[in-house]
């Protein structure tokens, strides 16, 4: 069986080696390749997910649709996919980018941080999501807030977001009110390692 490996990245997002997936997220967390993907259904509702438990960073913790790691080689927008059809059962009409540079790194209590370089897309699809219980412990669908994004966000689900998700919908809100107005992103736009 061979394990999955995420892109390790220096500082201009040149892909600069790989990691085993499951060893990558520690105390020192190297800088790596992700993604973020914000999904919306017909009728322009966001989907939040709330991790699942068993997960070793931010278990139970709310969060966007779905995040990820693109393969060696594997372009971000197929990881997208792969992720959300291997996560949530979804299959997108669209997958667009929004912040092609977006980097981040937060730490959790237990010293685990998450360090990546994580261009953010938005994600049209149809239909209801069936979760991974390894990967979702439960979804929402819920409108998006017109003022204060986080706070309309958290008290949809009745908790704090994570810690990425948060820093992204600070930048998403500049992007504008209505998430299907967002500007799509030149993919040239997008670390290399990303291209």
């Amino acid at each position: 069986m061979t394990t999955e490996q995420v892109v390790l990245v220096d500082d201009a997002g040149r892909a600069i080696g790989t990691e085993d997936k499951a060893t990558v997220h520690h105390a020192a967390t190297p800088l790596h390749l992700a993604f973020s993907s914000y999904v919306f259904d017909d009728r322009g509702r966001l989907l939040l997910t709330q991790r699942a438990v068993t997960k070793k960073a931010w278990p139970g913790v709310w969060t966007n649709s779905c995040c990820g790691h693109p393969l060696p080689g594997e372009p971000v927008e197929d990881a997208v996919r792969r992720r959300l059809a291997d996560e949530l059962g979804l299959v997108p009409a669209t997958v667009e980018l929004v912040l092609p540079a977006f980097r981040y790194r937060a730490e959790m209590p237990d010293g685990v941080v998450e360090n990546e370089l994580c261009p953010v897309f938005r994600v049209d699809c149809v239909g209801d999501p069936e979760p991974d219980p390894a990967e979702v412990a439960a979804y929402k669908w819920v409108d998006w807030p017109r003022d204060d994004v986080q706070a309309g966000l958290e008290a949809a689900v009745g908790a704090e977001l994570s810690p990425w998700c948060v820093l992204q919908l600070q930048e998403l809100k500049r992007l504008g009110e209505v998430p299907g107005e967002w500007a799509v992103a030149d993919r040239a736009s997008l670390p290399p390692s990303a291209q």
